[in-house]
């Protein structure tokens, strides 16, 4: 059986590795795609077709982690420069920069979008009110360098994990205490919950694991043909994962037996963060080597295959880029809401009048 699957799109842009990437759920304006690179600079695209929309610019140290909220109306970077930022998704500007003491290295909105859940080198989990800012955040010992956070349990639980053990704790907000460890022999390097929140997914070393995102308890277990950094199920049926690491490849697996069933081929330095579309019908993959690539689920679902995604440092005309997304009525403000589609054509006419 061929495991190879038809040509990605390739995202340009980054100048640095591409260390983590993020998808907004599906919103009226359709979903997004956000990414950290070490350039400093985290980059929104359309997560669609990956064709840029804007930069984040106001770090001044590589940017290990993303996120948007649900609504794609806001979004958050860690980075190196001992910040954490918040970002009006609209037009660009920094709303927020949350002061550490230390290197931040992950973020994640809550699910209600009130609070910003932070970690990193200071070893402590630290959790903001994004309704009141400027006021001290709750912070709960984590006992090591944090690695990874997420948002369980109608925000009542979050995740953690640490560089310098394994394992994922699993945190009770209202005690603020560990009401359980998820026990893995390496230090976990991606978590995520998946959609219907059912099941937690963890990539540790050279192995896969997946959770009862309710009990605890370990459902799958899977060795990797090499040692992985990220691991993402796919959302919709959940019937396939895709895993990355070290070896430069994007594999696909099937979820009931750990099968391979495809493979991409194409970064050309190790691959160090995949995640699933929210509807599943791509994922994308963020390398040592600078470039985002986008690969459809099914070869046959392929339509524009060999396709390059535009960077905003690509040649091509920022108007053609506007016309992919399949935006109309030039010049147009934005509503009282706001749109990203809108704030496209925003960008796109300041850029051609520069």
């Amino acid at each position: 059986m061929d495991k190879k699957v038809a040509a990605p799109l390739v995202c340009h842009g980054h100048s640095r590795p591409v260390v983590d990437l993020f998808y907004s759920p599906i919103t009226p304006d359709g979903f997004f795609l956000i990414s950290a690179s070490k350039d400093s600079t985290p980059m929104l695209r359309n997560g669609e077709t990956g064709d840029w929309i804007g930069t984040f610019q106001g770090h001044k140290g590589a940017v290990w982690s993303c996120c948007l909220d649900k609504n794609a109306i806001r979004a958050a970077s860690a980075s190196a420069d001992f910040s954490a930022k918040l970002w009006d998704a609209l037009t660009g500007d920094e709303l927020h920069s949350f002061d550490h003491k230390h290197i931040v290295r992950a973020c994640a909105f809550s699910d209600d979008t009130h609070h910003l859940l932070t970690g990193g080198y200071e070893k402590l989990l630290r959790i903001f009110d994004l309704n009141r800012p400027d006021a001290p955040p709750r912070t709960i010992d984590s006992s090591g360098t944090v690695r990874t956070v997420a948002w369980l349990h109608s925000d009542q639980t979050i995740l953690s994990s640490c560089s310098d053990t394994g394992g994922v704790r699993i945190w009770d907000l209202r005690s603020g205490e560990v009401v359980k460890t998820l026990e893995t022999k390496s230090s976990v390097t991606s978590t995520e919950v998946s959609q219907d929140e059912r099941y937690i997914t963890t990539a540790d070393g050279s192995s896969v694991k997946f959770w009862d995102a309710n009990h605890y308890g370990l459902v799958k277990s899977y060795d990797m043909p090499c040692n992985v950094e990220s691991a993402s199920l796919e959302p919709k049926s959940g019937n396939k994962f895709i895993a990355g690491g070290e070896d430069m490849w994007v594999r696909v697996f099937d979820f009931q037996t750990g099968e391979m069933i495809g493979c991409n081929k194409g970064h050309h330095g190790p691959v160090h963060c995949v995640r699933f579309s929210p509807g599943g019908e791509s994922y994308a993959s963020g390398s040592e080597d600078g470039t985002i690539r986008i690969w459809q689920t099914c070869p046959h679902d392929m339509n524009a295959a060999e396709t390059s995604a535009n960077g905003p440092n690509d040649n091509e005309g920022v108007a053609d880029r506007v016309e992919q997304l399949h935006i109309g009525e030039a010049g147009k403000k934005l509503d009282e809401n706001g749109s990203h589609a809108d704030n496209v054509l925003t960008k796109a006419a300041q850029a051609m009048q520069s």
